[in-house]
């Protein structure tokens, strides 16, 4: 597997239509969810697009690491997804630390908040992060919020 860590300028057409439809296949369609897919942040010039990529180029996994002040006070990460393709080949769990990395080495006095969906909570909390809310409903989806809180 190889990893690449990208700025929007630094993705070529494929990749990001590739980022785009995994993004739309999973989060709007396999998840029934209409919702502001893209929201500009993408473009920013300090976000993060992380790919996880097989050996035949097969784009299996993506994470967006936002920077501070974009979604919350804190660094963010979000779209985390896995394509069908990858699932059940434990890329999740190094996609997140390769994200938490990259976020804590960008802005290392920042910390970390996402909005997770929350059947996914346990997973998170592996990883070090906290609920720091209530769950809520986004776009009908259960959510809430957590923090990084390194050991």
């Amino acid at each position: 597997m190889q990893w690449q860590n990208l700025t929007f300028n630094q993705l070529n057409a494929n990749t990001l239509y590739d980022i785009l439809k995994l993004r739309v296949d999973v989060f709007v369609v396999e998840q029934a969810c209409a919702y502001p897919e893209l929201d500009d942040k993408d473009r920013h010039p300090e976000t993060q697009h992380l790919i996880a990529l097989s050996a035949e180029g097969e784009l299996l996994a993506y994470a967006r690491v936002l920077p501070p002040g974009l979604s919350y006070p804190e660094a963010s990460i979000g779209r985390v997804v896995v394509a069908p393709a990858g699932r059940g080949q434990g890329i999740a769990t190094p996609l997140m630390q390769r994200a938490i990395e990259s976020a804590l080495t960008t802005w290392p006095t920042a910390g970390i908040q996402i909005g997770a969906q929350d059947y996914l909570k346990a997973f998170y909390q592996k990883l070090g992060f906290k609920a720091c809310s209530e769950m809520y409903l986004e776009d009908g989806i259960p959510h809430l919020d957590m923090r990084y809180q390194p050991e």
